[in-house]
């Protein structure tokens, strides 16, 4: 009942908007596009009203409360009942397919224009031939790409458990400095994985120095999103607070049931922060699941080395026995969530019957349930070749909690992806979908204006892009059309592979990636830099 009544008073208030009739004479100025009678969120913040929208040469040329004429326009989309928003830019991306999949159409459908990649610590290297690379093949989305301390320090030290010398710092400094020049963003890195994990607080301050030299970010993720949440989100906040950079804790969330509620201790310390004058920000995707590889349920000292130092390690009985012990406390505290069910399969190589299947179903297939025995297959999986998994391990709580903070943005945290190719995560096709149906629409937790301030306009800002994320006249025209009523998210945990529902048109710099709900497969997308 109380949706049926969301639903009414969100189809009153489109309908009192309705479109006039024009009486005025034919302009002389033409439109390539003319979205006729939407109702337009800009992206502010602001009250959402009615408006006609005119794009010409890649640009939003005409924000008009009052109708533009159809003659003036090549193409007339008419968009009575539906919202015009600027596209959605995604702050957490995995691009790494991007040369394979350049047309991006996991991302595009779900009305994503701008995608930020190189999180978590990972990204190419050297960047600026890959940026390259990707522009000359073309682009279904706008692509900005971070530079990943994890990747740099595998190039200068392997895996090894240690501080950088005094040179091998400073040639991952150049290394930071190097991905500048060539475009990046800012500094991602993945401190709960390796080798990120070996870095002291110290060595991180310094990278983060040197992209902030370059008007950089630095965005983390956290060494600790469980037991050490707290500390995690402090030591964020000092990096921030010494490199004088601006901070996004990203994919933020509170991991493993004796953590949950912790958001309120997480978010006040954003507070306190930002009132000391640390530019402190978060991103978030809508779900009560993470995904990652089964590696984080193993102690990183034991990974230190390697696979085969790992594996040598697992030889000696007293330190496997030790190994073992660490993993069923994460099963029990931590990423494991208390019970097996919650560690779901989703690419597993060596083993694709797996795929979509928990830690529990293969332990039953053993003929051994205990935490134990779960243990022990995760050793095992690691010894075949490794695994990706889902882990249930959120609260909704948490979850809604940071969505209505001011400073949270939002990033699917997904992989660009091709239907059938393995069971990933929902987040890979429905992020935006889902905070507009799920968040806006059923629960209330968001007013549908902010819900697209924090996926436009706060995100650009964050970015420098000042060209983009609004629908403000001179802009670029990146531009996304839904249906508030009908749109939503159709992936699930059981049948990810679905693309969503409600997002009608998509335009990336004023070419139709999305046409009347049909994926073009254009190529429009830019390698953006960052501003200088």
């Amino acid at each position: 009942m109380v949706r049926q009544v969301r639903l009414l008073g969100l189809v009153l208030a489109l309908g009192a908007c309705a479109r006039p009739v024009s009486t005025q004479a034919v302009p002389a100025e033409r439109y390539d596009v003319l979205i006729a009678g939407g109702i337009v969120v800009d992206g502010t913040g602001a009250a959402r009203f009615r408006a006609d929208v005119a794009i010409t040469n890649g640009r939003i040329v005409r924000v008009s409360r009052q109708p533009l004429h159809a003659q003036s326009a090549t193409r007339v989309i008419d968009a009575s009942g539906r919202v015009v928003a600027s596209g959605f830019i995604d702050m957490h991306a995995h691009l790494d397919p991007l040369l394979r999949l350049p047309g991006a159409e996991s991302m595009v459908r779900q009305g994503v224009t701008t995608a930020l990649g190189g999180p978590d610590g990972g990204s190419p290297v050297p960047l600026g031939r890959y940026l390259d690379s990707a522009q000359a093949l073309g682009l279904g989305i706008n692509v900005a790409m971070l530079i990943g301390h994890n990747t740099i320090r595998q190039r200068v030290m392997g895996l090894a458990n240690r501080a950088p010398t005094a040179a091998e710092l400073d040639r991952m400094k150049g290394m930071v400095a190097q991905g500048m020049r060539d475009g990046a963003f800012g500094l991602s890195t993945g401190l709960r994985y390796l080798p990120g994990t070996f870095s002291k607080t110290d060595e991180v301050v310094e990278l983060a120095r040197v992209a902030a030299d370059s008007g950089g970010i630095y965005t983390s993720h956290l060494r600790e999103e469980g037991l050490g949440l707290i500390a995690g989100v402090a030591e964020a906040i000092e990096i921030g607070r010494r490199a004088r950079i601006p901070v996004v804790l990203t994919h933020h969330k509170a991991v493993g049931q004796p953590m949950w509620g912790a958001s309120v201790r997480t978010l006040a310390m954003v507070d306190s922060a930002r009132a000391a004058g640390v530019d402190v920000m978060m991103d978030q995707y809508p779900y009560t699941a993470t995904y990652t590889g089964i590696s984080v349920l193993v102690p990183a000292s034991a990974l230190a080395g390697g696979d085969s130092a790992f594996f040598r390690r697992l030889t000696d009985t007293a330190r496997r026995r030790a190994i073992v012990d660490s993993i069923v406390f994460n099963l029990l505290n931590d990423r494991g969530g208390g019970d097996l069910r919650r560690v779901q399969f989703a690419r597993v190589a060596w083993r694709p019957d797996l795929e979509g299947k928990t830690l529990y179903d293969w332990a039953v297939s053993n003929g051994d349930t205990t935490v134990r025995s779960g243990a022990n297959l995760v050793i095992e999986a690691i010894r075949r070749g490794g695994a990706n998994a889902i882990y249930h391990v959120l609260d909704e709580g948490d979850v809604e909690r940071i969505m209505r903070h001011p400073q949270t943005m939002i990033g699917s945290d997904g992989r660009l992806v091709l239907p059938g190719d393995g069971h990933p995560h929902p987040r890979w096709y429905g992020t935006f979908p889902r905070v507009l149906g799920v968040y806006v629409r059923d629960k209330g937790v968001l007013t549908l204006e902010q819900a697209i301030h924090k996926m436009t306009d706060l995100s650009a800002r964050r970015l420098g892009l000042t060209d983009r994320g609004r629908i403000a006249e001179g802009l670029v025209a990146d531009v996304v059309v839904f249906d508030p009523v009908t749109v939503r998210d159709r992936a699930t945990f059981e049948r990810p592979h679905q693309f969503p529902e409600g997002i009608d048109f998509v335009w990336v710099h004023g070419v139709a990636v999305v046409d009347a709900g049909r994926f073009t497969d254009a190529r429009p997308g830019r390698a953006l830099r960052r501003p200088r």
